[in-house]
């Protein structure tokens, strides 16, 4: 039975699911989630991403694999500038590590039991060389031998398979022209690929929820300004710590969005991708929220805002054609490319002053501080115009714009072609402020 839950949920879901389809997203999976046993529920997930249409890579990581071989093989681990050296013997325990992780790997996402989100219809998993490396060469003195950087993402093969609907699974493991092998990280790989492919979507998996601000709550939005502010400001977790700078650079290098979620939490990375809040961190080169003059092709989101306030008597009714007519007044707010608020401002200039009307914004927005936003936006263009004053009417909301400023007036302040307009049945009282 199909709960209302369930319905709204879906309504909300469908917009992404729609607007990701044919979509490039690269996934990085620290060694560690697929040791402990958390990659199991994530492989599900990243099954019905699939089904749904998205073009998958994913890279993982092999550290803890390393390490244990290393200790099961008695071998001494070394590290410098925190990257690990690799000797011939330890580059033969890197090939073993990843052998391990895709193996564990690939069974998850190839799962055929008919509770798979996809029974019936088996993922393909495509690998292969498609990364060139080159030595990280001599730092400090010290030979890092095969250990190794990016040198180029084969790109061609990459699509190729991903326009074939295969999933590419990447390993931190690069070829030379000369057909040596080099131990690479996973973040760089990641990245990487991601740049490379102009994926939407870089995600890395973190043991965390993602970026945690001091006073312990969950940052979920962050430009990349703001994100190396924070780095340089704010003690983070080890894995945000050595993830967030790759998703700075990937974002900075023209991926849309990178995104910190849970490797841990049953779902995180659905309600990440698929709900208006998120469940993690997003970090975005420029801001998420933009006001901008509303287009024609706005009207249908105006009016989902303003109707259920119309419904309940706080908006007056305004048609269709009366906005499709006055769009140039009215401005709308956009989070992450959807619009979650409007407002129109109505100048006369012979009284110097301008109306301030329709102020709606979306339910689940509400407490973001999107109204005071449009506020002041309205109060900007006033001002940028010279007019002295703003006015608004209203039936139920006059605390709030009391708390901002404006002082309750007579009817007769009015400019006198908008009190010619005036319905004296809503018994609308008049606020205005002086800019």
């Amino acid at each position: 039975m199909l709960t209302p839950e369930f319905v709204n949920s879906f309504r909300e879901a469908a917009p992404y699911v729609n607007a990701f389809r044919g979509k490039t997203f690269v996934i990085a999976v620290s060694g560690e989630t697929v040791r402990d046993g958390h990659f199991a529920s994530l492989a599900q997930d990243i099954n019905l991403l699939a089904s749904f249409g998205l073009r998958l890579v994913v890279v993982h990581g092999i550290r803890p694999q390393i390490e244990g071989l290393l200790k099961q093989h008695g071998l001494t681990r070394r590290f410098h500038r925190e990257r690990r050296v690799t000797d011939p013997p330890t580059m033969n325990i890197v090939k073993q590590a990843v052998g391990l992780a895709r193996y564990e790997i690939e069974a998850l996402l190839s799962m055929g039991t008919p509770n798979a989100v996809i029974h019936g219809n088996q993922l393909r998993i495509a690998g292969g060389n498609m990364l060139t490396a080159q030595p990280l060469g001599v730092l400090d003195g010290t030979d890092m031998q095969f250990t190794g950087l990016v040198r180029r993402i084969d790109v061609q093969a990459i699509t190729a398979r991903l326009e074939a609907g295969d999933l590419v699974l990447l390993s931190p493991i690069g070829y030379s022209p000369t057909g040596e092998a080099f131990n690479m990280t996973m973040e760089e790989v990641a990245t990487h690929t991601a740049i490379a492919l102009k994926a939407e979507k870089l995600i890395f998996l973190v043991d965390g929820r993602g970026v945690i601000s001091l006073e312990d709550k969950l940052i979920s939005t962050l430009t990349a300004q703001q994100a190396e502010e924070l780095l340089a400001s704010v003690p983070l977790k080890q894995d945000v710590a050595a993830y967030l700078p790759y998703a700075i650079r990937a974002t900075r290098e023209g991926v849309p969005r990178a995104h910190l979620v849970s490797s841990k939490e049953d779902g995180a990375l659905l309600m990440e991708l698929f709900t208006n809040f998120g469940n993690g961190t997003m970090v975005a080169r420029d801001p998420l929220v933009k006001l901008r003059t509303a287009s024609i092709d706005d009207i249908a989101a105006i009016l989902g805002l303003i109707r259920p306030l119309e419904e309940q008597g706080i908006l007056i009714k305004r048609s269709r054609e009366l906005l499709e007519m006055e769009v140039g007044n009215y401005s709308v707010l956009e989070h992450d490319k959807r619009i979650y608020g409007c407002v129109a401002m109505h100048a006369y200039p012979d009284s110097d002053s301008a109306e301030l009307a329709c102020l709606a914004v979306s339910p689940e927005r509400r407490d973001a501080g999107f109204g005071e936003m449009l506020l002041k936006h309205v109060e900007y263009q006033a001002r940028t115009r010279r007019l002295k004053s703003l006015f608004v009417l209203t039936t139920r909301t006059a605390h709030w714009f009391v708390e901002r400023g404006f002082v309750e007036a007579s009817p007769e302040a009015l400019p006198e072609g908008r009190r010619r307009q005036v319905n004296p049945e809503r018994g609308s009282k008049v606020f205005i402020k002086t800019l």
